[in-house]
């Protein structure tokens, strides 16, 4: 069975006025009413996937995530072929295990551990 993409995730250097942004021009709903202030975006589409926007902790940048189950071993499977890893396994408790890589052409991936 193949890896499914997950989450979307949108971060900019102002994470407020990102939030604005994307909320206002697509009529995004966007929840940031947490300890992290994660904008967590309900589309309102019916379909499509979920999505996040926060601060950039580097460089702003958009990307998505896919659902492994276990982040780890995907991490290694990547640095063997030519991939390096940008944030390593990482756990939020009570919300969210994740990575963040670079395939071998720069763009950075996010995977997200399997519940």
């Amino acid at each position: 069975m193949g890896a499914p993409v997950v989450h979307f995730e949108i971060n900019g250097t102002d994470a407020a006025a990102t939030r604005a942004f994307y909320g206002e021009l697509f009529g995004w709903s966007i929840d940031a009413d947490n300890p992290m202030g994660y904008g967590m975006v309900d589309t309102g589409g019916g379909t499509g996937i979920a999505g996040g926007i926060a601060a950039a902790q580097g460089p702003p940048m958009a990307t998505f995530y896919i659902e492994v189950e276990d982040p780890q071993a995907k991490l290694d499977e990547i640095e063997a072929r030519g991939g390096s890893v940008i944030v390593p396994v990482t756990e939020v408790p009570g919300a969210v295990t994740f990575a963040l890589f670079a395939d071998p052409d720069g763009n950075c991936i996010g995977l997200v551990k399997a519940e």
